[in-house]
């Protein structure tokens, strides 16, 4: 992989490095240059499945996978989770026709400049989501909350990647052919539900459609 470094999340007009991945849905390789000259990507880079809103984050790509496809982009959605343990999850919770990719040592993350923010921060946080919460929770609390509501079974892997999480924050990116930003959402650690929002769909569509022509 990529152990490209920049100190700032990428914006529109910025270049992207090659990064190069552990496929999930497939066997092999998934790099980005891969897609340089063929067609624009969506790229997103999550914390590890353990994290339950980058789960939601992950099928949120996959149901606008199809709406993009038609434009002519294709998306690509990378966990921090290390390869075999995304494959198992995934198996049981098929992404038909999603790109997914394993990138447990976070060198995309850095690549693109998103930044982690230090353990104290994230546990000063309260999250309040009124209707999934009994009570405002810091970030930890709150996964560990609606992995069990929601069934996620922890591993050994889950707890590793949870532990080395430190805070890392995630983004999603929209390259054109050429290997160029044109869009880009970055998570903002703050209380409330900013920190999990996910970037407005109506907007990213209408972006693709410009960066598809």
């Amino acid at each position: 992989m990529s152990t490209l470094h920049v100190d700032h999340p990428l914006q529109p007009g910025d270049p992207v490095p090659n990064v190069v991945f552990d496929a999930i849905s497939r066997e092999g390789k998934i790099a980005l240059d891969d897609f340089r000259g063929r067609s624009p990507l969506l790229i997103g880079l999550f914390r590890g499945l353990h994290c339950p809103f980058c789960r939601r984050h992950v099928a949120a790509m996959a149901y606008l996978n199809p709406m993009l496809r038609e434009k002519g982009v294709q998306s690509l959605a990378v966990v921090n989770t290390p390869v075999e343990r995304a494959r198992l999850y995934f198996r049981y919770h098929p992404i038909p026709d999603l790109l997914a990719a394993s990138d447990p040592i976070k060198a995309s993350h850095r690549a693109f400049g998103l930044p982690e923010v230090g353990i104290d921060t994230v546990m000063a946080i309260r999250i309040d989501l009124p209707g999934e919460l009994p009570e405002p929770m810091n970030p930890m609390a709150m996964d560990e909350f609606i992995n069990e509501k929601e069934g996620y079974p922890m591993t050994e892997a889950d707890r590793q990647m949870m532990t080395a999480d430190k805070g890392q924050l995630v983004g999603q990116f929209l390259i054109d052919r050429e290997g160029i930003v044109r869009w880009s959402f970055t998570e903002v650690l703050e209380p409330g539900v900013q920190t999990f929002k996910a970037p407005n769909s109506q907007e990213l569509i209408s972006v693709a459609s410009q960066v598809a022509l």
